[in-house]
């Protein structure tokens, strides 16, 4: 059964970090891109990063570019996303997307984790 999850949401004052997970289960990874998205309330869902699979090359939304870090560990299937410097903007829910579909495979989301910056 295929699963994706997301973990390391939380509370978080303006200024600070959290480190989110995403861990796939039920095929390996290691051939998708790895995306995360999020999205406020009211607002449009928006690309944060990404990780691609063979070059590990990474792009960044502008509005989080030098604050967070995509990474993945193939072996633990599993992706993460560093965010420093938090902002009350950054608030959301995040959205891991595992996309398979430039090599002909599958696409898949997880049910997201909520991050809250706030003092």
């Amino acid at each position: 059964q295929v699963d994706v999850v997301e973990s390391g949401g939380g509370l978080v004052q303006p200024g600070g970090s959290l480190r989110l997970s995403c861990k796939a289960s039920g095929f390996f990874f290691d051939k998708y891109i790895i995306n995360w998205f999020r999205q406020a309330p009211g607002k449009e869902q928006e690309f944060v990063a990404r990780i691609h699979q063979s070059t590990r090359g990474t792009s960044y939304a502008d509005s989080v570019e030098g604050r967070f870090t995509i990474t993945r560990d193939d072996a633990k299937n599993t992706a993460y996303l560093q965010m420093n410097f938090l902002q009350p903007e950054d608030s959301a829910l995040y959205l891991c997307n595992i996309d398979g579909r430039l090599m002909g495979l599958g696409e898949y989301w997880g049910q997201g984790t909520q991050v809250t910056v706030s003092s």
